[in-house]
């Protein structure tokens, strides 16, 4: 990769600038040890649910609250935000973010529990816009219940790893996130594209 390139990507990941709340939010998951998402895959996110016009979001890895706030930000005014973790701590933090930037409490369902328990019980077609940032090693489960939760026309979105372009890295988190990239890029029903932001990002949109 040139120069110029890597100072462009660099750029792009700090073009825009997270608002106080986000702020607050980060430092928040690095007091809890927990990886949120950079300016770059927060910005995209926010522009995507803006972009779609979304709705109904479902997030898998609720964190401090990070990217909940960037979706919501780019949701309409009537746009539900519904997320999953394992982690009750989690979970308080992120709703302490939520209040803080002053979102209606209407429009977050905050779910504690373990994902694959929880997803099955969601309605099939329901979600606009499904987000996926948890264990890496579940991602074949997730992709499963993130297409059966998309409506046609909806867009699925995985954290990726960096890693994962290196043939030379087998461990077993990279080696299953070569394979979903796989099967859902050779799968039909979706158009997809692996995008180079934070460590990157997999989009899926739904035939």
């Amino acid at each position: 990769m040139s120069t110029h390139k890597v100072g462009a990507w660099s750029h792009a990941e700090e073009f825009v600038t997270p608002s106080d709340h986000v702020d607050q939010a980060h430092r928040r998951a690095e007091e809890l040890g927990v990886e949120a998402v950079g300016n770059g895959v927060g910005a995209f996110l926010r522009t995507l649910a803006a972009a779609t016009g979304a709705k109904a979001v479902m997030e898998v890895g609720t964190g401090a609250g990070v990217s909940g706030l960037w979706l919501l930000g780019g949701m309409p005014a009537d746009g539900v935000l519904t997320t999953i973790d394992l982690e009750v701590e989690h979970q308080h933090a992120a709703r302490e973010a939520f209040a803080a930037a002053g979102v209606a409490h209407q429009r977050t369902r905050v779910i504690a529990g373990r994902a694959l328990d929880v997803l099955p019980r969601m309605t099939d077609g329901a979600y606009d816009l499904v987000i996926v940032d948890a264990d890496k090693e579940e991602y074949p489960s997730y992709v499963e219940q993130g297409t059966r939760l998309l409506r046609h026309g909806g867009t699925l979105v995985l954290t990726w790893t960096d890693k994962e372009s290196d043939p030379a890295v087998r461990d077993p988190e990279t080696r299953t996130l070569r394979d979903v990239g796989r099967a859902i890029r050779d799968d039909d029903q979706f158009v997809v594209s692996l995008l180079p932001i934070g460590d990157g990002l997999l989009l899926a949109v739904k035939r």
